[in-house]
């Protein structure tokens, strides 16, 4: 099959005196005609290759029998109700279901469903107000960060004020039952889904009044951008603490007292050196967790009214282990990683500990959040075995009971996880999950997905997945590394992936795929690598520093174009991992070395590569997915296929329908075993 051909132009940037060719200039943008047929056509071109997959409709089925269960979520409390999700099996989007007593028959409360008939709008987040008499909630419609919000008394479940437009990377926060805070943009020149948005605003809405006489409450200076507000209001309603930041990392903090009328903002921190955020307050004392000269990150108090750093106290000291924080039942619960798995352990608001929490098992946890008042809290519990389940925690006693695990028709115990170490290039100690059925031998000839991330402070921890399950039935192989760049082991794992030293998150990746060979649980010839947004990156840069390493490459929303990633809606967020060409040459230098774009090579036969990426993606705009595949189909040399699937009416990721996450899967794959030479189904269970 011959792929569509793309028209080349002759654009040139000259960055420090370099020039640099973008012949693919055109496909960024979203609203030509021309780029809709590049569209239309790749996409046909790929259907065409994807349909002569003997198995892929059998994938498609088996991927929808064991989806359709019933997936029910974690409840939690709002006014005199109890609210949670539901899924009936393969619903496009989660219903949302209330009760006043236990016994009560479920009461539909909103169903997402009804947003549109293709199932391609969602719900984004919803908040009561306190008393939860009132909410807000946020839709996207086909995936875009862009929310429309709508205001409902939640008695008569009916709309009480005009929608809210045009918001974007919002918290919403209630005030009473008056009004409540947001965040967003404002309209940026040009697309929608392409143009930059760099200076976020927080607004009051008042309830009954036109959005355009909304408050601006921060962010109005145009000297002074923040690309990120998030704003909350304590559970006291005595305090609005207002998170500003620049980048994805580092943040300054702000306190406003609400019960002051026309108060100012007080300075907690000037500077963004560190992530911190309020976990809570008792009266004027307010908890924050920090990595403040603490990398793995501490609580300490401090009095509202002398909130700096001079003035903090430590409540709960900094350990070895990279942790978070929740709070609930006037309670404190740290969460820590021990090798990327859970471990949660119970503090009073003195800071004295109380218990280790005696989870489930191994693996990764979220929850033991709530009010002052509970007793009771929830939260979640999964690993690559164990389909997410709820537990009710009692924080008395410290007892947990399940409440509710979902029945999925295959035996977990048919599964097994071993987590290894491996060293990278520098000799860093890396650890990796591998999963896959018990029994498997190591042939080097077992179809493998290697599966990566490492960036953002984003950490991997196991997670049950039908489509893993169904990768595994077919005597796959799922193999997860926690690449620096991530989380698992703090601030200073997560800086040693960044900038400059980017560079270590691709050699941790090469090197964990060289000890899965290694150890012959795969060979080149059997072995795919996969990842999404800053994970497309990882497998883009990886498979044009060694296309050699493995026959599948699977990079989905990649940020793809590193010179010019910044230019894009709120890419410039993500200074803090990448650095930007604008920088300095040494910076700029660096990112042209290893931009997945920049590094395609004439002669060179790259590994068979399936492309995803969505129209309606403006987190990573397809641009980065367009300009990738059309230059790869120029350049490849040899048979194996270059193909790109762009999903219609979706973003990022979030709220995609049940029924095109499926079929994505399926397509996935199918082009992955075919690439790897199957011409059937390894395992003929269906």
């Amino acid at each position: 099959m011959h792929h569509p051909k793309t028209t080349k132009q002759n654009v040139i940037d000259t960055y420090f005196g370099i020039e640099v060719p973008d012949p693919y200039r055109w496909l960024e943008d979203d609203r030509s005609e021309a780029t809709k047929h590049w569209v239309t056509s790749q996409n046909e071109y790929t259907k065409s290759y994807l349909d002569t997959i003997p198995f892929k409709a059998q994938l498609y089925k088996r991927l929808a029998h064991l989806w359709n269960y019933e997936k029910i979520s974690a409840p939690f409390r709002a006014g005199t109700y109890t609210y949670y999700y539901k899924n009936d099996g393969l619903q496009q989007q989660a219903v949302l279901y209330r009760y006043q007593n236990k016994n009560d028959p479920p009461e539909l409360f909103l169903d997402p469903n009804t947003f549109s008939a293709s199932g391609t709008s969602s719900l984004g987040q919803i908040q009561f107000s306190k008393d939860g008499s009132l909410a807000v909630y946020t839709i996207s419609k086909g995936g875009s960060d862009w929310r429309t919000a709508y205001i409902i008394n939640t008695k008569t479940k009916q709309d009480i004020d005009t929608p809210l437009t045009q918001l974007k990377f919002t918290g919403l926060s209630w005030q009473g039952n008056t009004g409540f805070f947001y965040a967003s943009y404002d309209h940026p020149d040009g697309s929608m889904h392409v143009a930059k948005t760099d200076h976020h605003k927080l607004y009051y809405h008042s309830i009954g009044t036109a959005q355009d006489e909304d408050a601006l409450v921060f962010g109005g200076n145009p000297e002074e951008k923040y690309r990120y507000l998030f704003a909350k209001v304590t559970e006291d309603e005595r305090y609005l603490v207002l998170s500003a930041m620049k980048s994805t990392s580092g943040n300054l903090l702000f306190i406003k007292d609400l019960k002051q009328p026309n108060s100012k903002f007080t300075t907690i921190l000037d500077h963004d050196h560190s992530d911190t955020a309020c976990l809570t307050n008792q009266g004027s004392t307010l908890y924050l967790v920090t990595n403040l000269e603490a990398p793995n990150k501490k609580i300490i108090t401090v009095d509202a009214n002398q909130p700096t750093p001079a003035h903090w106290k430590d409540c709960i000291p900094e350990t070895k282990h990279a942790m978070q924080a929740t709070t609930g039942g006037n309670t404190i619960f740290t969460h820590y990683m021990v090798d990327a798995l859970a471990k949660v352990v119970q503090y009073d608001l003195q800071g004295t500990r109380i218990r280790t929490i005696d989870l489930p098992g191994l693996g990764s946890i979220g929850g033991f959040s709530g009010k002052y008042d509970n007793d009771i809290l929830y939260y979640s519990f999964t690993n690559y075995s164990t389909p997410n389940s709820s537990y009710a925690f009692n924080i008395e006693t410290g007892v947990s009971t399940l409440h509710y695990t979902p029945t999925i028709a295959y035996n977990p115990k048919d599964y097994e996880s071993k987590q290894v170490f491996y060293t990278s290039k520098d000799g860093t100690r890396i650890p990796m999950m591998i999963t896959h059925k018990k029994g498997i031998e190591r042939t080097g000839k077992n179809p493998t997905i290697l599966y990566g991330y490492g960036g953002f402070h984003v950490s991997l921890t196991p997670a049950f997945s039908i489509a893993t399950l169904v990768w595994m039935e077919q005597g796959g192989i799922y193999a997860v590394p926690n690449l620096r760049g991530g989380g698992e082991y703090g601030k200073a794992w997560h800086n040693a992936g960044t900038k400059l030293q980017k560079q270590n998150v691709f050699d941790d990746f090469i090197a964990a795929a060289d000890y899965l060979i290694a150890h012959q649980y795969t060979s080149p010839q059997y072995l795919a690598i996969k990842g999404g947004s800053n994970g497309g990156l990882l497998v883009g840069a990886t498979m044009t520093q060694r296309p050699d390493l493995m026959a599948v490459a699977l990079p989905a929303v990649g940020v793809l174009d590193m010179l010019r990633y910044h230019t894009f809606t709120a890419g410039a967020g993500w200074a803090y991992d990448y650095g930007t060409a604008a920088d300095n040459e040494t910076m700029f230098q660096y990112l042209k070395t290893y931009s997945p774009l920049h590094a395609i090579r004439e002669g060179v036969h790259y590994p068979a590569t399936l492309i995803t990426t969505a129209d309606h993606d403006d987190r990573v705009v397809p641009a980065h997915s367009f300009k990738f595949a059309a230059m790869l189909q120029e350049k490849q040399t040899g048979s194996n296929p270059i193909h790109i699937r762009i999903a219609i009416n979706a973003g990022h990721g979030a709220g995609k329908s049940t029924t095109e996450t499926i079929a994505e899967y399926a397509d996935v794959f199918a082009f992955t075993l075919h690439a790897m030479g199957y011409l059937e189904l390894p395992n003929r269970l269906y």
